[in-house]
């Protein structure tokens, strides 16, 4: 029998684009004021993005990163394509381009202020390799995938709480369901086979986040779908009997399907 999908979220105003824009708009306006106030970045206090950095080291070695499981993937830092899905102030795609990412890195989110202060905080910053940094307003769930996506797909395509945003609102998509349960297929849409998508929630668990990303993920025309192949480990806590963690990193590819 099939695994279930997980339990439904409750809807939150976190899952609304009102929200957002407000968000932004204020964080804009802060920035405008004091370019030191960059805005927010999402869970850095588990250092996510470090760690995701590290992950994605072409030097990462489980001796050297025992906080990380093994991946497969043959990223070339000069040459790959990144595509990060709810860009906020851009702040993953400038730690790449930082860290020595040359390759076409390209921030996404359906909220135009969010976009406007990317953009502002990289004209901000005294760095001229993140200008070449690009962001465009784009619906992860809606958009056209030929106006943001290379021919033959993306390198490696980023979530840092989008589809935990995603997974709190209560629209439906035209198949009657919460919109979050077609996420996975529009990621496989963007994902060049061989693929990475490496996603990062503190709404779902690892168990769940490989039902929604490999269960219940329906394969594409291509005959492709998503299958784990590495996570990142954060500090654990116990709680009545039971340990986790206070949120998750997977990392997926792009396989066909046998």
């Amino acid at each position: 029998m099939a695994e279930s999908k997980p339990t439904p979220l409750e809807p939150s105003k976190l899952g609304t684009k009102a929200y957002w824009d407000a968000l932004y708009t204020t964080e804009l306006s802060t920035h405008t004021s004091d370019p030191s106030l960059e805005g927010t970045v999402w869970f850095d206090d588990s250092d996510a993005e470090a760690k995701i950095l590290s992950y994605l080291s072409p030097e990462n070695d489980d001796d050297d990163h025992p906080d990380h499981s093994p991946h497969p993937h043959n990223l070339d830092p000069a040459t790959a394509s990144i595509l990060d899905l709810g860009c906020g102030n851009g702040s993953l795609l400038f730690s790449l381009r930082d860290d020595g990412w040359s390759g076409h890195l390209l921030g996404v989110d359906y909220s135009r202020q969010s976009v406007a202060l990317a953009k502002q905080v990289a004209e901000s910053r005294k760095n001229e390799d993140l200008k070449s940094v690009e962001f465009k307003v784009w619906d992860v769930l809606n958009g056209d995938i030929p106006d943001i996506s290379p021919e033959h797909g993306w390198d490696l395509v980023l979530d840092k709480g989008t589809f935990d945003a995603v997974s709190l609102s209560d629209e439906k998509d035209t198949k009657g369901r919460r919109i979050n349960e077609g996420y996975g297929e529009r990621v496989l849409q963007l994902l060049k086979v061989g693929g990475i998508f490496l996603v990062t929630s503190c709404n779902w668990t690892e168990t769940e986040l490989r039902n929604w990303f490999e269960t219940s993920t329906t394969p594409n025309d291509d005959k492709t779908k998503l299958k784990m192949v590495g996570r990142i480990d954060y500090p654990s806590f116990s709680f009545g009997g039971v340990k986790g963690q206070t949120i998750t990193t997977l990392c997926f590819e792009k396989v066909v399907v046998a």
